[in-house]
This record gives C-alpha cells, structure tokens and sequence, in this order.
C-alpha cells in the first residue's frame, strides 16, 4: 500500500485524459469550421485538436483512506503518456445540429522499490475516456453568426492498474475503475467579426452520476482561405464524481491551438 500512495498522484495525471492527445492537425473543440455537403443542405465537420492542459483537484483510489491532492502541468503529464486521441465531429442542417466530442489517453509509468522485498518493480497504467455525445438547435442565427442551444450527455470511464514485478509479490496486480453518465445543457455560438476573423465558444453544465460536471472554451479564429484557417483559445473543463470511496475532483484547463483544413 506505500506504493499505491507514493504512485497515486502520477496515476492521476492520466486520470483526464485530454489533456495529452496528439493530433495532426488541431482545432479547437468549439464549434468547428463546417464543411459542405454535395446535396441535402447538410454541414459537416470531423476535426482532431490538441489541448495543452494541465490538471489540479482531489482524488482517491484502491480503497485508501484519503484523498490525494493532485497539481500538474501539461508538461508533467506528457512525460507518461504513451497514447491520447481527441476528435470532435458535427452535422448541421438549418438550425439543426448533432455532435460528438471524444477524449481518450492512456498513461503509463514504471519505478524501482526501494528495498525490492515484496516487489521489484511496480509498474502504472491508466486509461480515460470522455465522450459527450448531443444535438443542438439554433436560437438565433443571421449571415454572420449563430447561437445554439445544446444538450446531451458525457460518458466517463476511468481505469487504473498497478502490477507488480519480482519479490514476494511477482505477478500480482489490482485495479479499480468507474464508468459514469452525466447530463448536459448549454449552449455554443459562433459571430464573424469580418470575413477572416471570427469568435467561437461554449458553455456546458450537468450532473448525474457525479455531483457536477462543466465545460467552457472561447477561441478566435483567423481564416487564410476557403481551406485553411487557425485558431488560439482557452478551454476549462471539471468534474465531481465521488461514488463507494473513489473519488474524481479534478479541473483541467489550458490553451487550445488549432489549424483547420477543409476538404
């Protein structure tokens, strides 16, 4: 058990797995630029993002007795990730829309025991998946901008497992984990400041199986052309889960880079 407690805060860097995903091209998880369809009137955009964020909050895990404060930057969590992946997709037909946001990572981390009795080696591995899965409808909108109102649901699944290697205890691992669904409402916007520069955002806010859930992001974008445009914002995402002694208090927020290509 010294181990789990001396290992748990690097476990939680991982715990919010967005916030160390790669992505070729990135751009923002707001409201993306849309694509047009053949026919039909449809919109459509599928975009991958990169997120520099870092975490901070309380959490707890294997049964312990308390909570285990957590403060990382982005800087800290890169340093264990050995796989992430972030992508938002979105249709839209007149004030209509449907949309995802998907969130996945997975960390890892190895260390020596100091005295190697019981083990030699005890190895770290934790996955997270967030996805928020919604449809929209557009209160205001004219030529140059749009205001929807949104709702949905987030789906989090958190994993941790600890192995050990060597000593007395070779071979042996534990794990613990939670899967839960939170509803969501708000609402997300878009307004053409000229015919390069434009302002997106949102705001979410729910509940469920965690006491709170929330997710807010505003960026500016700059369009080159009818194929490329950039865009630099602020995202701030936070969840309070506390269910049978595993508890998921985090807040996770950073810049957001982007560059969007249209095909």
């Amino acid at each position: 058990m010294r181990f789990a407690r001396r290992l748990l805060p690097l476990i939680t860097l991982g715990l919010l797995a967005s916030t160390s995903a790669y992505a070729a091209d990135a751009v923002s998880p707001v409201t993306p630029e849309m694509v047009e369809a053949e026919a039909g009137g449809w919109t459509f955009a599928v975009s991958p993002y990169f997120w520099a964020a870092g975490l901070s909050g309380d959490v707890a895990q294997f049964g312990l007795p308390t909570t285990i404060h957590v403060s990382a930057d982005f800087s800290d969590i890169l340093d264990n990730l050995e796989f992430g992946a972030m992508a938002i997709g979105e249709a839209r037909y007149d004030r209509y829309s449907i949309f995802g946001d998907i969130i996945y990572a997975k960390l890892s981390s190895d260390s020596a025991t100091s005295r190697g009795v019981f083990a030699e080696r005890v190895d770290v591995t934790s996955e997270t998946f967030a996805g928020l899965f919604g449809a929209g409808y557009s209160v205001l909108t004219d030529e140059r901008s749009y205001l929807d109102v949104v709702a949905g649901a987030r789906v989090w699944d958190v994993n941790t497992e600890i192995s050990l290697t060597g000593g007395i205890l070779d071979g042996r691992s534990v794990s613990d984990g939670q899967t839960w669904v939170d509803g969501m409402v708000g609402m997300r916007g878009r307004y053409d400041i000229n015919e390069n520069f434009y302002l997106t955002g949102w705001g979410l806010v729910g509940a469920g199986d965690a006491d709170v859930d929330w997710d807010v992001a505003a960026a500016i974008g700059y369009r080159f052309n009818d194929t490329f445009s950039a865009l630099l914002g602020y995202r701030a995402l936070g969840v309070d889960y506390d269910k049978d002694g595993f508890i998921f208090d985090v807040v996770q927020q950073g810049p957001i880079m982007g560059l969007v290509v249209h095909f």
